[in-house]
């Protein structure tokens, strides 16, 4: 297949480029700027420049492929709301390009719109009420559904890790320097589920070729590592002490991210390594925190 790929240059999307040229198919990968065409070339794959806020790009770019695999978002937190409105929009962009046809879209969601205090599955929607705004995305989807276009969701945990992290976890040591303490929300026993970024890609390229209708995978290789042993590998990276925080002291500590490093987030990827025989085998998350550079 010809495959057109948004976010092609980043963290995951970098790593579904090359398992989709290892299975053999050909990529056309969005860039949005001349480091970034350049990178995909040097990885095998072709150049549509563009980016996802460019809707025309997203159409020509859907236009020239045989399918779709959507893994670009804007990760800047302070204009969140307004990023997932342009997730929103690029969405259904892709879709419109692809309605009336039988190519298949892969559109990338979280495991944490599913919160639901218990093991989620992939059969959980998230509340279309909910106060994520990124729950417009799946609703875009389920309308894209609707239409008959061939869509599915890949919902990625809170961590997706490895090398080259620029992620959450990242982020939490980057707190901890900054602290001068590794801290975690209560007795730290709220739960993370993570996948190696690898793992994940390879369950793209799976989806992708298994051409779903409307199905819903989870990409989650572990259904969830505790917060506080997080904090504790960070704390004997930077040696720190390792401390609880609720309230207030919480709220000093992460500010923005609280939401996030509070997170209690189970979830099964069960019915997703049934379908689609997917079997992670990269390192988990704290062997790739102890071992894979994040405290260069």
């Amino acid at each position: 297949m010809r495959v057109f790929v948004t976010g092609a240059t980043g963290f995951v999307g970098s790593a579904v480029v090359q398992e989709l040229l290892r299975a053999g198919h050909q990529v056309l990968g969005l860039a949005r700027s001349d480091a970034s065409a350049q990178a995909l070339t040097d990885a095998g794959a072709d150049v549509h420049r563009g980016s996802i806020e460019d809707l025309h790009s997203l159409t020509s770019g859907a236009a020239q492929a045989d399918g779709v695999i959507h893994t670009a978002f804007i990760h800047d937190f302070s204009k969140f709301l307004e990023n997932c409105e342009k997730d929103r929009l690029a969405i259904g962009t892709l879709g419109a390009a692809l309605k009336g046809t039988k190519k298949p879209l892969i559109v990338t969601s979280g495991t944490a719109l599913v919160n639901t205090g218990r093991l989620a599955t992939e059969n959980d929607l998230p509340d279309p009420q909910g106060q994520n705004p990124r729950v417009a995305s799946e609703l875009a989807v389920a309308n894209l559904a609707e239409q008959g276009v061939r869509v599915s969701l890949v919902r990625l945990p809170p961590s997706v890790h490895g090398e080259d992290d620029h992620g959450f976890v990242p982020m939490i040591i980057a707190l901890a320097r900054e602290k001068g303490e590794s801290a975690y929300p209560g007795d730290g026993e709220n739960l993370w589920p993570a996948v190696n970024r690898f793992d994940a890609a390879r369950l793209f390229v799976l989806a992708l070729e298994k051409g779903a209708k409307n199905a819903i995978y989870h990409a989650n290789a572990e259904e969830g590592v505790p917060f506080r042993k997080i904090a504790e590998l960070i704390g004997r990276h930077l040696n720190l002490p390792v401390v609880s925080k609720n309230g207030q002291d919480l709220a000093a500590h992460f500010g923005w991210f609280t939401h996030f490093a509070s997170l209690n987030n189970p979830t099964s990827s069960q019915i997703t390594r049934d379908i689609l025989a997917w079997k992670p085998v990269h390192q988990d998350l704290l062997t790739d925190i102890d071992t894979a550079g994040y405290f260069k």
